[in-house]
């Protein structure tokens, strides 16, 4: 589903910004503002062309919502009045603002473009093939006009298209065309040399000097959309560019920008719905399986070859909004391989649903398996901290990805809060002089069939801690006498269950000397008088001193 904040969220602030999100309506057409009272259906977005005022802007956006139509487009100042985005608050109407510097015509062709390629229901996710095929042949205009081999680069120095001219070619364009990016050490001479810089904030063409290893001058025309750089074009310059063509070139951008546009929109949109159709399956829908991510039938995202899990992904340290954490985490995945990783947030929190094929595959497993997820945290992460993940259970059809999901989503409960460590630590020696732990970092990535029982013991914990407390319990007791006389009886008791018949251990774990450990079990004795021979009672002491953890 595309509503009118992805439309505009897509295309960026340079060219819309959202005003009022309204109450994100699908949107399935575009439509010109008509003047009478009968503007809009149900899933057109409305454009307010040649509005007389905000009482005219106004109007409009209650004709809009009175259609169920699902949002209005202005242009500034009707779109900041304040009346009219108080109107536009009151309907719950999507108002989106258009940027002062795109034409009516231009933002016409981007919109239509991005809404008839998403996909209806039973269709494909959209694909962005026919933008890349008019950039190339934007690139070929580009280097008959500079009669020189041209390549076209985004802000990042990706390389997205490139001329089919090869001659006057160096090394370095031809490692640039291979490896679809800017390599490492030119791109460092171009930041040296203040290419970069003057790209950024400037619209005039830049000559980027000659380089190491035989790489000829460039020049290069920036692509901008108002304020902001969407790439640049690079001509092989082996001698000077004559400037009548220069200006040529530089007209051609303003062509090559809502190309630009339109590419990062639909690649935007496709992801936004491929995340969607992702968290309807999470939470119980059927996606399609048998090819490779990214559009199949049904409006869900096809899975690869299975069976898979689903992960939930977690770092402490990124932003609390799950939009840009989600924004982090595909962009690592593209950087290490998984060019179409299937990610989503769903209620706050970020999953991921990778294979998990038998054993003998590739070191490291292939791109969205389990093995390189393994791979990619062990990489990227400190120890001790940084990005961690959860995996459920494995899922051997789609059916079963929403069970999968709970199981991540309660197993990173646990590690996030640490108690898959605490777990562990019960059962690991303390040496030392001085007592002090092992050092126990956590781990990057656990699975189900890793920590089962911890598992088993949190649910068994939940549920004696949302139970009411039971009458004879001998613990209330020894709270009691904590409270009163400022004793360590549950402690004491808690590492005496955890370590039973190994009073060094337990007395380690408590950092005290075994005849101290002696000592304070006595007392227990005398406030609470407990039978710890019987392992049903062990058991039950262990998990209600579990419940008031």
């Amino acid at each position: 589903m595309i509503t009118a904040v992805d439309l505009a969220e897509s295309l960026g602030p340079g060219l819309l910004r959202v005003v009022v999100p309204g109450r994100g309506t699908e949107v399935h057409d575009i439509v010109l503002a008509e003047p009478d009272d009968s503007t809009g259906r149900p899933g057109e977005l409305v454009l307010g062309t040649g509005l007389a005022g905000p009482e005219a802007a106004a109007g409009l956006l209650r004709r809009v919502a009175a259609a169920g139509a699902a949002g209005v487009v202005l242009r500034d100042p009707p779109a900041a009045d304040p009346r009219v985005v108080r109107t536009a608050r009151d309907l719950d109407t999507a108002l989106i603002e258009l940027g002062r510097h795109t034409s009516w015509t231009h933002l016409v062709w981007l919109l239509r473009g991005m809404v008839d390629r998403a996909p209806a229901p039973d269709t494909a996710v959209p694909e962005v093939r026919g933008t890349h095929h008019d950039l190339f042949a934007l690139a070929d205009t580009a280097a008959k006009i500079a009669d020189a081999p041209v390549t076209i680069e985004d802000a990042h120095s990706r390389v997205l298209a490139h001329s089919a001219r090869q001659d006057t070619a160096d090394a370095a364009r031809m490692s640039t065309i291979v490896g679809r990016r800017v390599p490492p050490q030119l791109l460092a001479h171009y930041r040296a040399a203040g290419v970069f810089r003057r790209l950024a904030r400037s619209d005039d063409p830049v000559m980027a000097p000659a380089g190491p290893d035989g790489t000829l001058p460039r020049l290069v025309v920036p692509v901008r959309a108002g304020d902001e750089w969407l790439g640049s074009v690079w001509v092989v310059a082996r001698r000077p560019v004559p400037a009548d063509r220069v200006r040529e070139l530089t007209g051609l951008t303003s062509v090559l920008a809502l190309q630009l546009l339109r590419l990062r929109a639909e690649a935007d949109i496709a992801r936004r719905l491929t995340a969607g159709a992702l968290r309807t399956a999470l939470r119980g829908g059927t996606p399609e399986t048998g090819g490779p991510a990214g559009g199949p039938p049904g409006g869900t995202p096809a899975l690869p070859a299975g069976p898979w899990r689903v992960v939930r992904l977690a770092d402490p340290g990124q932003a609390p909004d799950p939009r840009l954490r989600l924004e982090v985490w595909e962009s690592v995945a593209r950087r290490f391989g998984w060019h179409q990783p299937l990610l989503t947030d769903l209620d706050g929190l970020l999953f991921a649903v990778v294979t998990d094929p038998p054993r003998g595959g590739p070191p490291g497993g292939e791109p969205g398996s389990l093995d390189w997820l393994g791979q990619l945290l062990a990489r990227t992460r400190a120890p001790g901290s940084g990005p961690h993940a959860a995996a459920g259970g494995l899922a051997r059809s789609p059916a079963e990805l929403p069970r999968s999901r709970a199981e991540a989503e309660e197993l990173g409960r646990l590690l996030t809060a640490g108690r898959l460590n605490r777990d562990r630590d019960r059962d690991r020696d303390r040496d030392g002089e001085d007592g002090e732990d092992r050092e126990s970092p956590a781990d990057a990535l656990v699975t189900l069939e890793d920590a089962w029982d911890a598992v088993v013991l949190e649910r068994a914990r939940a549920a004696v801690a949302a139970g009411p407390g039971l009458p004879g319990n001998p613990l209330t007791a020894l709270r009691d006498h904590d409270r009163e006389h400022g004793t360590s009886h549950l402690p004491t008791l808690a590492a005496w269950l955890d370590h039973y018949g190994d009073p060094r251990r337990a007395a380690r774990a408590l950092r005290i000397h075994p005849n101290t450990l002696r000592y304070r079990l006595r007392g227990i004795g005398e406030v609470a008088p407990v039978d710890l021979s019987s392992p049903r009672l062990r058991l039950a002491l262990r998990l209600q001193l579990a419940a008031w953890e």
